[in-house]
């Protein structure tokens, strides 16, 4: 029996029969879910991947919620920041997947007991509309702080941070840099040139790509993706440095099927899912997989900040309450 539109031989009634269903929480793009479950199944045919796919915010709230009767069995491509919130909640399975030695320090679980895996990095980028720029006669910024004159009132939107862990990322990343009074004081002055907070990290530059802006604030791989595809957008990593995240994986305390899940931590760790992973992001875990293409900025690793993950999930809910009295009122839900 085929599996139609795939190419590839499905399993026979009675190999479908015998497969155990997984529910995996996620915040990976759409477009990267199916590849990922297709060579999560060929690798483990025992196993059948059901995706709950959300922004970052929305899944860390949703386990947190849980936390007496989880629902997932998996975490794939969740923040680093959340994980270590689940990790301090009790909620992860203290597993240290096969094979994890072979991976980049920065990516393993630094503090005991091991509990989750690094995956990927994205950083925070401008996606800088040309055309949209020329026609208002908008300076291509360089800065962070070149986003607050009055030439971009109203042409610039942003994840929301409670959504969104772009939004969340740069929202640390300039409370880190600036310290926290003038971080503030910096993004009440964006907010006055903010049009809207979106709900998800690609959906600002997906917007500025169609021409509806002129500053979108995004992750690195959506802007490169949108450039690839031939809109009219720099990509602008400022100068002063960026906000960045990991995105990693972990299986969940307390499940029934917690060894399968481990073995899919396993494949998780692989070089083969690193490659997976390298078609969407130019950082990933094991060392020599990375491939950016040609439009990726060749000097955004290097603009990465001195980023504190513990601090993060440590403040995340202390930051997000202060943003949303602040700038809530620009939230638009979709």
């Amino acid at each position: 029996m085929a599996v139609p539109g795939s190419g590839l031989p499905g399993p026979t009634p009675a190999a479908a029969a015998e497969r155990t269903r997984l529910v995996a929480y996620t915040a990976l793009e759409v477009e990267q879910l199916d590849p990922m479950r297709r060579a999560i199944e060929a690798a483990l045919p025992e196993v059948e991947i059901a995706w709950l796919r959300a922004s970052t915010g929305i899944i860390t709230d949703r386990l947190l919620a849980e936390r007496d009767a989880p629902q997932a069995d998996l975490l794939l491509g969740i923040a680093a920041t959340s994980l270590l919130q689940f990790e301090a909640a009790g909620l992860l399975d203290p597993y240290r997947p096969a094979g994890v030695e072979a991976l980049r320090p920065f990516f393993r679980d630094p503090s005991p007991p091991y509990s989750w895996t690094g995956m990927d990095a994205y950083l925070g980028v401008i996606c800088f509309n040309v055309e949209v720029a020329a026609r208002h006669r908008i300076t291509r910024p360089s800065f962070w702080r070149d986003l607050l004159g009055p030439a971009l009132k109203g042409r610039i939107v942003m994840p929301n941070p409670a959504a969104s862990g772009t939004g969340y990322m740069l929202v640390a990343a300039w409370l880190q840099t600036l310290g926290e009074e003038a971080g503030w004081a910096f993004m009440d002055a964006l907010h006055e040139n903010v049009s809207a907070y979106l709900p998800s990290g690609s959906a600002p530059c997906q917007e500025t790509a169609s021409g509806r802006h002129a500053v979108g604030l995004s992750l690195d791989m959506r802007a490169a993706a949108e450039k690839a595809a031939g809109a009219p957008i720099d990509i602008v990593v400022p100068v002063d440095g960026t906000g960045w995240e990991a995105e990693g994986f972990a299986v969940v305390a307390g499940r029934p099927h917690q060894a399968l899940a481990r073995r899919v931590a396993d494949w998780a760790a692989s070089r083969e899912a690193n490659a997976l992973y390298a078609r969407s992001f130019a950082i990933v875990a094991y060392p020599g997989v990375s491939s950016p293409g040609p439009l990726y900025p060749p000097h955004a690793e290097a603009r990465m900040i001195r980023n504190d993950l513990d601090w993060m999930a440590r403040n995340r809910t202390r930051i997000l309450a202060e943003w949303n009295r602040r700038y809530g009122a620009k939230v638009r839900e979709r």
